[in-house]
């Protein structure tokens, strides 16, 4: 009757909480009991969506269903609208955005194992999916509740993904596969511009036949390349698609977009790309007077534990990443990360000598005004492979993490480092203060320290001018940077900026054989 409460005006007050909520819910919205509905729900039976989301990432999708499809059982909804998704109808019909298609799609790789050829198999063994905080059984019919999207009135059969219990057993050469036929024109686009910033278009198409060792070379070298040119930057993380960590696709497309990556996600990148071409690599670690040998036990431990407390002297030696190519006779070192390290591209015996056990010759890399050994090694490909994974779907807050634990900040160049700087009230803003500048004046670096956002003063000036794009999207990522803190560290936190000039220098090494 006019003026009665809708069926959502009694979900959202009388009876949530209740133990009878889900069934009373299922009572009022489900179309087999129409005779209970108000004129509201009766309103929206035509604006019917499933959402699902992966509470690891927090990536989400919302796509309309059919009502009659609010009756089938779990398993079934699924199997269409997840494991079998008709993306291109679903856009055509105008019943998916185009940002929630390509969630989708990434939510299937986390709950599918890839085949060899990057077809969907079965579900990761441990996956769960809940609602309203419960368990759902896949034979279960889910429930269909009230919800509200841009202001209109819609009912939703909201589920979340719980992976907390799914293992390791991603299929890292389907899963690229799948990855690069998604958008398989930009990928091959790509790859053609690397090569014709080095080359001409006829010499970029020969290289591409891959008929000799020395055009493989020449791709991987023009890839590593173009890579290591892209900004070292974690302010992506906090704008557009804010991806806490990237997989090496969509580090691509990053780049594509004028930005960049941390090193696991670039080393990611470059693998994605000459996989694709049948261009063997493995993964390597390194990291800072990390001499070996390889605790690999104890990295096993610290992903299937995700326990990192009192374990600075083993995460040590997965610091950094890089990859090594056997093209053919020739083993390739290539580390195509930036941020503090050149362009690495060392073959034969000088890759050896990086390499081997006994009289290992350390990569002696310029910070910020000393020099660091980082110690590369050999590693088991599971481990990295998972560290990978884990960073991607299950480690809490990676994204600040690296930001703040691992200090690399918003971005990194040879010029510049800028960083946020979060505080709660004057006091603590002020101790943070001091102690960037007692850093910076040790080692007689300028810098800038700001309790607001903003690159005002003389030296943010400099960097802007420098660096406008990065500029202009370091301002853009405070708003979600400060949620995501807010959530990690407990509310009431404001930001600053923090600019360090470096001195103006290349990016060097004491070790011969660098470019």
């Amino acid at each position: 009757e006019s003026g009665s409460p809708t069926c959502e005006d009694i979900l959202d007050s009388r009876f949530h909480g209740n133990d009878g909520w889900d069934w009373f819910r299922r009572l009022l919205t489900h179309q087999q009991y129409p005779f209970f509905h108000c004129g509201t729900c009766m309103e929206n039976e035509k604006n019917i969506f499933l959402q699902i989301t992966d509470v690891g990432t927090g990536k989400r999708c919302i796509l309309r269903i059919e009502q009659d499809e609010t009756s089938w059982p779990l398993r079934v909804l699924l199997e269409k609208y997840l494991n079998n998704a008709p993306i291109d109808v679903l856009i055509e019909d105008r019943r998916i955005t185009g940002d929630s298609a390509e969630t989708l799609q990434d939510i299937q790789d986390l709950v599918y194992v890839s085949g060899d050829n990057g077809q969907l198999g079965d579900m990761f063994t441990g996956t769960v999916f809940q609602q309203a905080g419960r368990a759902i059984a896949l034979d279960s019919v889910p429930i269909l509740g009230p919800g509200l999207v841009s202001g209109t009135r819609i009912l939703v059969i909201d589920l979340n993904i719980d992976r907390t219990n799914a293992g390791y057993d991603r299929n890292w050469a389907g899963f690229h596969k799948r990855r690069w036929k998604r958008h398989h024109k930009v990928y091959s686009g790509f790859v053609s511009s690397s090569l014709e910033m080095e080359c001409s278009q006829a010499e970029a198409e020969d290289i591409l036949l891959l008929s000799s060792k020395e055009r493989k070379l020449r791709l991987i070298q023009a890839l590593a390349k173009r890579i290591w040119e892209s900004d070292f930057e974690s302010y992506s993380r906090f704008t557009g698609r804010k991806l806490a960590h990237k997989t090496g696709d969509e580090t691509v497309r990053n780049i594509i977009e004028g930005a960049g990556g941390i090193c696991s996600e670039k080393v990611q990148a470059l693998k994605f790309i000459t996989d694709h071409y049948d261009l063997p690599s493995e993964y390597l670690f390194a990291g800072v007077d990390a001499r070996g040998p390889m605790p690999e036990a104890r990295l096993r431990e610290l992903l299937d534990t995700f326990d990192f407390r009192f374990s600075k002297r083993y995460m040590r030696y997965w610091q950094h990443t890089a990859l090594l190519y056997t093209i053919e006779d020739t083993t390739v070192l290539v580390d195509a990360t930036n941020g503090n390290i050149p362009l690495l591209f060392l073959t034969g015996d000088a890759a050896e000598s990086v390499l081997r056990h006994e009289d290992k010759q350390p990569v002696s890399v310029r910070m910020v005004d000393s020099y660091e050994d980082f110690y590369y090694h050999r590693v088991s490909q599971d481990i990295p492979e998972n560290l990978f994974f884990a960073m991607e779907g299950w480690i809490p807050y990676i994204d600040l993490v690296q930001v703040f634990e691992n200090e690399l900040g918003l971005y990194l160049s040879a010029d510049f480092y800028v960083t946020p700087v979060l505080f709660r009230n004057a006091r603590e803003f002020d101790m943070l203060k001091q102690e960037y500048a007692g850093v910076c004046d040790r080692a007689g670096i300028e810098c800038s320290v700001s309790s607001e956002w903003t690159l005002d003063s003389p030296l943010g000036q400099q960097f802007f001018r420098r660096e406008p794009q990065v500029g202009e999207r370091v301002m853009l990522s405070k708003d979600h940077l400060l949620e995501r803190y807010n959530g990690w560290d407990g509310p009431g936190h404001d930001g600053g900026l923090v600019v360090m000039k470096l001195r103006n220098r290349k990016l060097s090494s004491r070790r011969a054989g660098f470019p």
